[in-house]
């Protein structure tokens, strides 16, 4: 697949990471911001532990390799996550990707917090249960919910999100018993910074570019 920007960049498969110690607390808890007034997530909300956060954050955001996790749909477009570790200019960047097109198009970057374009609580349902069984990429419905979240742009969550979302995060280790309230405070991280405009359409829809 050809990431216009990208081609000379150093990317690297990401899935095999997914299993990783550490991983969720690293991806999930870089959107709630240093200075939010919202109480923060912590490793353990993900049942995980420092030691492996920190050691996962070093392959994370190898400067020299930069993971790319690939979430293609079966029925319409699909995302790829990557990680741009360049010095000094670090972010996560999310592409659009359609099965009839050789190149994925830029919809969402995420610099601590995140900015641009992202994605509706609708959309990214959609993709996360919708895996392309002959596409590669992350397969698995709720790791695929987790690896998008951050591109929640949508102040319009169904109420059965914070379940659907606790259920994603108990399937990936996080404590049964506080899954739930660790996934109203993400949610609640992600409306504080909400922007999306229903009336604007969708980036899905191709009616908004960057």
């Amino acid at each position: 697949m050809l990431i216009k920007g990208y081609e000379d960049a150093p990317l690297v498969a990401g899935e095999p990471l997914l299993a990783r110690p550490g991983f969720w607390s690293n991806h999930l808890m870089a959107m709630c911001g240093a200075g939010a007034s919202t109480e923060r997530p912590t490793p353990e909300c993900f049942g995980e532990d420092g030691a492996d956060v920190d050691a996962l954050s070093e392959v994370l955001f190898d400067p020299d390799r930069w993971p790319v996790f690939r979430v293609p749909a079966a029925d319409g477009p699909g995302a790829v996550v990557v990680y741009r570790n360049l010095p000094g200019d670090y972010g996560i960047d999310c592409f659009l990707t359609r099965p009839d097109r050789g190149c994925a198009r830029q919809i969402a970057g995420r610099e601590g917090e995140r900015s641009g374009t992202g994605l509706t609580w609708l959309e990214l349902i959609r993709i996360a249960g919708s895996p392309a069984p002959t596409a590669e990429g992350a397969e698995d419905p709720d790791a695929r919910l987790l690896l998008l979240l951050p591109l929640l742009d949508d102040l319009d969550v169904s109420d059965a999100g914070p379940a659907r979302l606790s259920a994603a995060l108990a399937a990936h280790g996080a404590p049964q018993d506080t899954a739930t309230e660790t996934a109203v405070l993400l949610l609640a991280h992600l409306m504080r910074r909400a922007r999306h405009d229903p009336a604007g359409g969708s980036p899905l829809s191709g009616s908004r570019t960057r």
